[in-house]
C-alpha cells in the first residue's frame, strides 16, 4: 500500500481529569518525561514518515498553537474549534478537506508508548487493506498497559478482527489511542459533534473493524498521579 504521510492529531479535549494541571495548559501540553505529550506523539509520526499532521484545536488553543507553530517536522496544519468541541469523530469530519483523500493515521495528542522491536506505527500501516477494512486499531494488552485500570474496549480473533467487549465482560486489549482509516468512512456521518466509537461499532458490525496488538508499553496518562507513573516506565526502558 501507499505510504501513509499525513496524519489527524486530536489535541481539543478539555482534559478535565487532569485538572488542575490543565487549568491554564491543554492536556497535550502536560509534560512526561521533560517533553509535552504531544512532542511524544508528534516524534512517532515523524518516525513513521509523516508528512502533515492536522491537529485540532479548542481548549487553550492559543497555547497550542503557539507552541506548535515552532515545530518544522512534521508539518503542522491546524483545524480551528475554539467555536464548537466536536468531539473525536466530528473533529476529524471537520478537518477531512485538510486531511487528503488517501488514509491516513488519527492519533490522540495524549497517548504515549515505549516502541518495542518494531515501531507500532509503520506496522500498523502496513498491513492496512482498506478494501476490507474500514478501521485499523492500534491496541495495548489490558494486563501490561501502565495507568490503565479498565475493563479493556475489544476482543481480537487471529485474523485481527475485533469485537467491541460485551457488557460485564473483561476484554484483553484497549484501544491505545492510534488508528489508520480513509475519509470514505465518514460519507454519511453527521455535522456536529460525534464520537468515533460510533464508525468503530459500524465496522464491527460489518466485519471490517481490524487491530494490531502493539510492541512495548501503551501509558495512560489520564490523571496528574499517572503522569509519576508514565514516567518511571520511561526511567526503567531506558535502564
Amino acid at each position: 500500500m501507499t505510504p501513509i504521510r499525513t496524519a489527524m492529531v486530536l489535541a481539543a479535549g478539555l482534559g478535565q481529569r487532569m485538572r488542575p494541571l490543565t487549568d491554564h495548559i491543554p492536556k497535550p501540553m502536560v509534560e512526561v518525561a521533560g517533553r509535552p505529550l504531544i512532542d511524544h506523539v508528534l516524534d512517532r509520526l515523524e518516525e513513521a514518515g509523516v508528512e502533515t499532521a492536522v491537529v485540532n484545536l479548542h481548549w487553550h488553543a492559543d497555547v497550542l498553537e503557539r507552541y506548535l507553530r515552532t515545530r518544522r517536522h512534521p508539518r503542522i496544519v491546524f483545524s480551528d474549534e475554539r467555536g464548537e468541541l466536536l468531539e473525536t469523530g466530528g473533529g476529524i469530519r471537520k478537518a477531512l478537506p485538510l486531511l487528503g483523500e488517501g488514509s491516513f493515521f488519527s492519533i490522540n495528542a495524549d497517548t504515549i508508548w515505549i516502541e518495542g522491536i518494531k515501531r507500532n506505527l509503520p506496522a500498523l500501516a502496513a498491513d492496512f487493506d482498506p478494501a476490507a477494512m474500514d478501521l485499523r486499531l492500534l491496541l495495548a494488552p489490558t494486563a501490561e498497559s501502565v495507568g490503565y485500570d479498565g475493563r479493556g474496549d475489544f476482543l481480537m480473533d487471529g485474523e485481527g478482527r475485533l469485537t467491541p467487549r460485551p457488557d460485564r465482560l473483561v476484554a484483553p486489549f484497549v484501544y491505545a489511542g492510534a488508528a489508520v482509516m480513509t475519509p470514505a468512512i465518514f460519507a454519511d456521518t453527521p455535522r456536529g459533534a460525534f464520537s468515533l466509537n460510533r464508525l468503530f461499532f459500524r465496522a464491527a458490525e460489518a466485519g471490517r473493524l481490524f487491530g494490531l496488538r502493539m510492541e512495548g508499553v501503551w501509558m495512560h496518562v489520564g490523571t496528574p498521579e499517572a503522569v509519576g507513573a508514565a514516567e518511571e516506565a520511561v526511567r526503567r526502558s531506558k535502564d
